[in-house]
């Protein structure tokens, strides 16, 4: 087990292109340290470069007390579990999870008990006669997990680990490696696209964009408190309602006038705007915090706001309004009571304490 720290990482393919750009991170002992982003953002690369799958340009990575730059992969002492599970077609499941540990030379006696051990943590012990054309990808993938356990390293890396199976199974393993964590106490960090994986599972999220570390910190600490407008935009399903807006000021009484409608400043932030009258930001507002007013939470300090109705989503347990007002698009989650239809004007209460807002030209959230 070990702790793990990013010390001004670059990594640079050419003049051009910077995977990771000066990734400064700490990742505590037995931390579950998720790396969410989009597509082509460099997190990825900053696991292979801590597995020492890629070359560093600048920085120093630790793990424990340390300096790997220059240390192989196979003496890191960590374990990596790939999008693609890497089995040996030819090889039983047994035989695929000892594979590594026959490599070292291990004794056949602490094989066997290192395999059955793992087997009976992922609940695979029946399978370990079967060959990988045998099973499914749920149990394909546990299968690659369970070959990363009986390493027993100080550091798990999971690059993706379930984008390959399909939504229920994705949940049940998601659910799955959270508790392998809570059973190992190792440390975890994970690699995803996936904001719902990086909510559900993390201890802390550490959310990238085109190389830069944007912001760190727990699941609720990101969702209610986005240092930017793209990790605002980017954690949460679905993702926040962002709409340009001018400061009004008149009587005391200070509003964001979007244009088509205008809602009280929140009360955290009046002080802030208080003088900046004609001034332009973007507030954002998630969709659980707009309710149909017929349905609208007590407590809450709300703004009317009427919308056309555009497309309707029932999901059961609540409903997703496609919204319009002017030219502006939203969406809203509501009570499943709603009968609101497409076609028709709804009307909003908008939880005014729950608008965040941004910066226009930095799109830094204004505190």
């Amino acid at each position: 087990m070990a702790s793990v720290r990013y010390d001004h990482v670059t990594k640079q393919f050419s003049e051009t292109v910077k995977a990771v750009n000066d990734l400064s991170l700490d990742i505590k002992d037995k931390e579950f340290l998720v790396l969410v982003g989009p597509s082509g953002c460099g997190k990825t690369t900053a696991l292979r470069l801590l597995a020492g799958l890629e070359d560093i340009t600048s920085g120093t990575i630790n793990i424990g007390d340390r300096v790997v730059n220059d240390v192989a992969p196979k003496d890191r002492d960590i374990a990596m579990v790939f999008q693609s599970y890497a089995l040996y077609p030819h090889m039983s499941v047994y035989d695929n999870m000892a594979f590594g540990l026959k490599l070292r030379k291990m004794s056949k006696s602490e094989i066997d008990k290192r395999v059955k051990e793992a087997a009976g943590i992922l609940g695979i012990t029946h399978l370990l006669d079967r060959k990988p054309k045998q099973l499914s990808g749920g149990q394909r993938q546990r299968v690659a997990v369970g070959r990363a356990i009986v390493r027993e390293p100080k550091v798990f890396l999971f690059d993706e680990p379930l984008s390959n199976l399909d939504a229920k199974l994705r949940v049940e393993t998601r659910a799955g490696i959270s508790k392998l964590h809570q059973r190992l106490g190792t440390t975890f960090i994970y690699v995803t696209h996936d904001q719902v994986e990086a909510m559900t599972m993390a201890s802390r999220i550490a959310v990238m964009k085109d190389g830069i570390l944007q912001q760190v910190g727990t699941p609720g600490e990101l969702y209610d408190h986005p240092s930017n407008m793209f990790v605002a935009g980017f954690i949460g399903s679905p993702s926040m309602n962002f709409f340009d807006a001018t400061v009004r000021g008149s009587n005391g009484t200070i509003m964001f006038d979007t244009g088509t409608f205008q809602l009280p400043v929140p009360t955290d932030t009046q002080e802030t705007l208080r003088h900046r009258n004609d001034e332009k930001y973007v507030i954002g507002i998630r969709p659980e915090d707009i309710y149909d007013a017929a349905f609208q939470s007590p407590g809450i300090t709300s703004a009317a706001v009427d919308a056309q109705v555009d497309v309707v989503e029932p999901m059961g347990s609540e409903i997703y309004l496609n919204l319009l007002t002017g030219e502006q698009t939203f969406v809203a989650r509501v009570d499943p009571r709603s009968t609101a239809r497409a076609g028709n004007n709804v009307g909003l209460a908008f939880d005014v304490n729950k608008v965040h807002v941004f910066d226009k030209k930095s799109e830094a959230a204004i505190r």
